[in-house]
């Protein structure tokens, strides 16, 4: 089992470690620039060129059914669970097959809406509440991913 991490603007990297910690489970920190890691032989860093997609493409590339991915990445995110990985966003939301296709779909709206020029809100601020419900999700999915070996 190992933690992936879409980690160029990931709010809950120090929540990731202190996890994997506890649950010792590796973890990989993947982004186009270093990025700081703790020295611990359970966190390792992977730097990709920047190259557009090249941290997405690393990534899907070692999604499988033993692979949690942590990604605010709509597209990264169905990459991964057609994988078999199990997905979660950074405010503890988890990416589900159910779930994928109406996101997908949202993007999409968005997306056509900014480039119509229509002026619309982005993502609402990221939280406390995110921050905790991130560390209950990845704790309660790895605890389960554990129990089915």
């Amino acid at each position: 089992m190992r933690i992936l991490v879409d980690a160029d603007a990931c709010p809950v990297k120090e929540e990731i470690y202190k996890v994997a910690f506890r649950q010792e489970v590796p973890v990989t920190i993947v982004s186009n620039s270093p990025i700081r890691i703790p020295p611990h032989p359970l966190i390792d860093r992977v730097v990709v060129s920047d190259g557009f997609d090249a941290a997405d493409d690393w990534i899907a590339e070692r999604a499988d059914a033993d692979r949690i991915c942590i990604t605010a990445d709509i597209l990264l995110a169905d990459r991964c669970l057609k994988a078999g990985a199990t997905v979660i966003a950074p405010t503890g939301k988890p990416f589900t097959m159910a779930s994928i296709g109406g996101a997908i779909a949202t993007r999409a709206i968005m997306a056509d809406l900014r480039a119509g020029g229509d002026v619309i809100g982005g993502p609402a601020p990221f939280s406390k509440t995110d921050r905790s419900r991130f560390l209950s999700a990845l704790d309660e999915t790895l605890v389960r991913l554990k129990r089915r070996r």
